[in-house]
């Protein structure tokens, strides 16, 4: 009896202890960016294998190294789904990213394709513009098929069903902002830095992305199937290169958020004066201008924002949008986008609402004019 006592005692001690630095270590990390890296594929999913080139290798090697330059900031911690040669499902690398509450989901892929297609794309979830983009996902996705008991787990979705797709973009609907702005980034480096072929921005389905409930890309860093492509990429330089440049879109996406809030900078000298247009009231509509969106929570008054007034916030998720006007004029709304991309907010632009839900700006004026 004396010694199951202490054992109970002794559990209950490590239990404490446990509970006690797992929440030492959320309240340090609480304050730091936290970016998630995937490594697409793995273990016995060894992904494509163009030209005897194999996508799971490659991919972890990117990530390895985009890592390793990210964690040289103390404000940036990052969390990896798999940092070796092993298969991780997909919802695991999902709850991987939702656990970690982190502000970045950066998931790394080599493209294949039948054809002598080539360049890099970076994907956002959204519904497939097109067929080729379907089967970008379709492939992405089948990867469940591959987990003994994926009916369980992924409640009736079938990658090779076009219908499965439609309800996946809504829930990361308020993080498509975000989610564009780093893709562009991430493509913008690899035509500018690396003169690779981009072939864009794009949405499609992806599952992985539609489950992380932050900001989210996944990122086609090339063809294997195209010889010289997967050559480069299965290259140490081509790795090193690939990776500085999705490194430098975090940072610059990271800097960009910090530099959209928080600065408090108050200068009204550069306010542009701006001619008085006919009045156009949209009835039970609602627009603002949307300036910023940030993992930092900050007081929607004008010291924060440049002078801007009339500010409001909005949280979704783990982050904080910020907005300028409340008006259902929609003329006097496009002057109010012209003096908040004179203070700087050169990104800003207008959204609408309906009886407190957020609808397309076109909807709202479509609406207007019947």
């Amino acid at each position: 009896m004396r010694t199951t006592l202490h054992y109970i005692f002794v559990l209950t001690v490590l239990l404490i202890t446990s509970f006690l630095t797992s929440a030492h270590a959320f309240q340090k990390n609480s304050d730091k960016f936290v970016v998630v890296l995937d490594a697409g594929h793995g273990g016995h999913d060894s992904g494509n294998v163009g030209n005897g080139y194999r996508e799971s290798n490659i991919a972890l090697n990117i990530v390895l190294q985009v890592g390793k330059e990210l964690e040289k900031n103390k404000d940036i911690k990052v969390i990896y789904t798999r940092t070796k040669d092993v298969f991780v499902t997909l919802r695991g690398r999902a709850k991987i990213a939702n656990d970690a509450d982190a502000d970045l989901f950066v998931s790394v892929h080599c493209n294949a394709h039948n054809s002598s297609a080539n360049g890099t794309e970076t994907f956002v979830l959204g519904l497939h513009a097109n067929q080729r983009n379907f089967e970008i996902a379709k492939k992405e996705n089948e990867v469940i098929f591959l987990e003994s008991d994926y009916e369980k787990h992924y409640e009736g979705f079938d990658p090779n069903s076009p219908e499965s797709f439609i309800t996946l973009s809504l829930i990361q609907e308020d993080y498509l902002d975000q989610s564009i702005r780093l893709a562009r980034y991430i493509e913008d480096n690899f035509k500018s830095q690396q003169k690779r072929k981009s072939r864009g921005v794009k949405q499609a389905g992806f599952w992985v992305l539609h489950n992380t409930y932050m900001p989210s890309v996944l990122v086609e860093t090339g063809f294997l199937t195209y010889k010289k492509e997967g050559s480069y990429l299965n290259s140490k330089t081509g790795q090193s290169k690939m990776s500085k440049s999705i490194t430098d879109a975090i940072l610059d996406y990271k800097k960009q958020l910090d530099l959209n809030v928080g600065e408090n900078i108050y200068n009204d000298s550069n306010t542009v004066p701006t001619e008085v247009e006919e009045p156009q009231i949209i009835d039970n509509v609602v627009f603002k201008v949307q300036i910023a969106a940030s993992s930092k929570k900050l007081e929607p008054k004008s010291y924060n924002f440049k002078g801007l007034d009339d500010i409001s916030r909005e949280k979704v998720g783990n982050f904080y949008k910020y907005f300028y006007g409340y008006t259902s004029d929609y003329s006097q709304i496009k002057q109010l986008q012209i003096q908040a991309k004179s203070k700087g907010y050169k990104d800003c632009f207008v959204v609408a609402y309906r009886d407190g839900k957020k609808i397309d700006v076109s909807e709202a004026l479509k609406s207007a004019s019947n």
